[in-house]
């Protein structure tokens, strides 16, 4: 029998032979044992309109005072808006239940433009940048104004703006466990870093000059001068 000298151990070419197959096969077993990780599925992100010859006027972190101007000029129009709430802006809902969405006046609104026929979605609960969350934190942020919305109208929203516009990978595999998709624009009206209601209508009559053939615009109820 044919030995191989290993330091002070001897050990036969047949054994090693066999010790190398076990290993072979060991690591071919562990490997077909590690389970394949599959990319969760990712909402869709909307940003853009699919119809053409149409725009979709989209107003973010009510409700507020001026959602009934707002919804009067839409509905006086033949025209409805997607309103996307937040839960608490001023980040003072848990010492005052008064002073967010559970505000009886601000019922009222949500209840107002729901009534009228818009769009209710989800703005989060407070206006955290979801990029900068956890997977958990996420899901509060989402969860919460969907609870609230559930409890206000009935129905829990199928659409979802992310706050700044700011989203990754964990927000869309948030969205898609809910059935929501993500929606963002593709113009800015300029009402929420000052621009005068001059300057928004001329923002528009430039964008309305070039013909676009959707518009996916993004407005601010909480902004006096949008009303």
């Amino acid at each position: 029998m044919l030995l191989l000298s290993i330091g002070s151990f001897h050990l036969p070419i047949i054994m090693l032979a066999k010790v190398s197959v076990f290993a072979t096969v060991c690591l071919a077993l562990s490997a077909a044992a590690t389970p394949y990780k599959r990319q969760a599925p990712l909402a869709q992100v909307i940003t853009r309109c699919t119809v053409p010859n149409t725009a979709a006027l989209t107003f973010d972190d009510g409700p507020w005072v001026y959602l009934y101007d707002i919804s009067k000029a839409l509905v006086a129009a033949n025209a409805t808006g997607t309103f996307f709430f937040n839960g608490d802006n001023s980040s003072r809902c848990n010492a005052f239940e008064d002073e967010c969405i559970y505000n009886a006046d601000e019922i009222k609104r949500v209840r107002y433009a729901f009534d009228k026929g818009h769009q209710v979605a989800s703005h989060t609960w407070a206006h955290k940048d979801l990029t900068t969350l956890t997977w958990d934190q996420i899901h509060d942020e989402m969860w919460r104004v969907e609870l609230a919305l559930s409890r206000i109208i009935g129905v829990v929203p199928a659409f979802m703006r992310p706050p700044y516009g700011n989203y990754n990978d964990l927000v869309r595999q948030a969205s898609e466990i809910r059935g929501q998709k993500l929606v963002i624009w593709d113009f800015d009206s300029g009402d929420s870093v000052g621009a005068t209601p001059d300057e928004s209508k001329d923002n528009y009559d430039e964008l309305i000059d070039e013909h676009p053939q959707t518009i996916l615009a993004l407005n601010h109820e909480t902004i006096e001068t949008t009303a």
